[in-house]
């Protein structure tokens, strides 16, 4: 059986409809998925007692999708059954985001659930190198994205981000805590006549089981809004939430999407 641990957005619904068996949503407090009601909301003072549940219940597999921020701890409100594990979630929300995550991970792990990453329950997130738009990138945004994509290699040694926009070869910004669509906004007010592109790819090292950078058609209109010229995402490494939707959306703004080998 899967566990689906379901945070913001519309990944988990399109999860569960790629699913022969629903699985059993489990989502932390405050950040219920869009178009689906959880199973189970929890805290992460009740970890342990969540991994008992789901242990009860017969869940082998666990896959993590959704948006969720770093949470607060309240030790008036830790379970008993979380208690033996209050040192390394401690310890794990004070590390970057990829220690983070690979401190959880390792909790779900040593309790005896494979770790399934959103893309190998529906492939199809990941899509071919090409370009699916009709609006093709020119010369000047070949080289934006190579370097780009230097410049999002050194902000994932840091732990900083997935994304950046870019125009002839200066970057615009940097995606930060606050995430693309808030990087994007900053764009709306540039002084100059707009152009350039945003370029998304994983962290160097990032454990690709979970947190995968995604775009979706909300980042084609942000993008447009932001005055860039198209959207550039590592191959294998950037989740495309709907393709087809994505594609066309690229096309009406006129935008291009470059799924970059």
């Amino acid at each position: 059986m899967l566990a689906l641990i379901a945070g913001r957005g519309k990944l988990p619904a399109v999860l569960v409809d790629s699913l022969e068996d629903l699985p059993f949503i489990a989502s932390p407090e405050g950040f219920d998925p869009d178009f689906l009601v959880p199973d189970r909301r929890f805290r992460i003072e009740e970890l342990g007692t969540l991994i008992e549940e789901m242990r009860a219940l017969g869940v082998t597999e666990v896959c993590f999708a959704g948006g969720i921020r770093r949470p607060d701890v309240d030790p008036a409100r830790i379970d008993a059954a979380t208690q033996p594990l209050v040192p390394r979630i401690l310890a794990a929300l004070g590390q970057g985001d990829d220690g983070a995550l690979r401190a959880v991970l390792s909790i779900f792990e040593e309790a005896g659930f494979t770790i399934r990453a959103a893309h190998e329950i529906l492939p199809a997130l990941l899509p071919d190198a090409g370009v699916p738009t009709a609006r093709r990138p020119d010369p000047t945004n070949e080289a934006d994205a190579e370097r780009a994509a230097a410049i999002v290699a050194g902000m994932g040694d840091l732990d900083i981000g997935q994304a950046v926009a870019v125009l002839s070869g200066q970057a615009l910004a940097v995606e930060g805590v606050f995430g693309t669509d808030w990087m994007l906004a900053s764009l709306r007010h540039r002084p100059d006549g707009g152009g350039g592109l945003i370029y998304k790819a994983a962290k160097p090292g990032q454990d690709r089981r979970v947190d995968l950078p995604m775009i979706g058609t909300d980042t084609v209109t942000a993008a447009k809004r932001a005055g860039l010229d198209g959207i550039v995402v590592a191959r294998d490494e950037v989740m495309v939430l709907g393709l087809d939707r994505v594609t066309r959306a690229a096309d009406k703004a006129g935008l291009f999407l470059w799924v970059r080998g």
